[in-house]
């Protein structure tokens, strides 16, 4: 699904009516933050894959 410019448009005109042009700031910091919380999180979950040995599974042994 793509969003154009008109889309965009609206939809920041409806989160402006619905928080106000006061709240819109504290509001972006959040998200911001979070974003950022999420991608460290999953950088330090890749760096925990890279450093755990991988073991492969037994073989299959019946006849």
């Amino acid at each position: 699904m793509n969003l154009g410019p008109p889309e965009l448009i609206i939809i920041l005109v409806i989160v402006l009516l619905l928080f106000g042009s006061r709240k819109l700031p504290e509001l972006s910091r959040s998200i911001g933050s979070s974003i950022k919380e999420f991608r460290k999180a999953s950088d330090e979950r890749d760096r925990e894959d890279e450093e755990t040995p991988r073991v492969s599974p037994p073989a299959n042994t019946e006849e």
